[in-house]
C-alpha cells in the first residue's frame, strides 16, 4: 500500500505542522522554566524549522492550487463574525511571527539572554496563538464546516 499525498492534502498536512509546532513551542516553554536550556533550544529551533516548512506548503497552496482564491466559511452565519475576527488575528499576528522568531533566536544564539527573554515574552504567546488558531481555522474550514460544492 503506498501513501499519496497530492496538493488538495496540503490543508491537513499544514494543520499537523501547525500541530506540531504548538506541541514543539508548548514543550520548549516547559524546558526553559525547568532550565533544561539544551532541550529548550532544541524544541525552539524545531518548532522554527516545522513552521517554515508550513509557510513553504502554505504559499505553495495558496499560489500553485487554490490561485489565492479564499475558502468562504460555510459554518452558521452567527459564527461567521467570530470565525473572520478569529482569521484576521492569526493572518496578522502570522506576519510578524517570522520577525520574532528570527530576532528572538538571534539573540540567542548571540548569547544575549536577557534581550532574548524580552522578546521572547512577546514572541512565544504570538507564536502560539497563531498556532493554535492555524489549527481550528483548518477545523472550522474543512471538517467542521467543509466547503459546499
Amino acid at each position: 500500500m503506498t501513501l499519496a499525498l497530492t496538493a488538495h492534502d496540503l490543508p491537513a498536512v499544514n494543520a499537523c505542522l501547525n500541530a506540531t509546532s504548538m506541541v514543539l513551542l508548548a514543550l520548549g516553554y516547559v524546558f526553559i522554566r525547568r532550565g533544561e536550556k539544551t532541550a529548550h533550544r532544541n524544541c525552539m529551533i524545531t518548532a522554527f524549522v516545522v513552521s517554515c516548512v508550513f509557510l513553504v506548503f502554505y504559499l505553495y497552496h495558496k499560489y500553485a492550487v487554490v490561485k489565492g482564491v479564499h475558502t468562504p466559511f460555510a459554518g452558521p452565519r452567527a459564527l461567521a463574525p467570530l470565525y473572520y475576527a478569529m482569521l484576521a488575528s492569526h493572518i496578522v499576528l502570522a506576519m510578524l511571527v517570522p520577525v520574532l522568531a528570527l530576532v528572538t533566536m538571534s539573540r540567542a544564539f548571540k548569547e544575549r539572554f536577557e534581550a532574548h527573554k524580552k522578546i521572547a515574552r512577546w514572541t512565544w504567546p504570538i507564536w502560539m496563538y497563531v498556532s493554535v488558531t492555524g489549527v481550528l481555522i483548518y477545523l472550522l474550514l474543512y471538517q467542521i464546516y467543509p466547503p459546499r460544492p
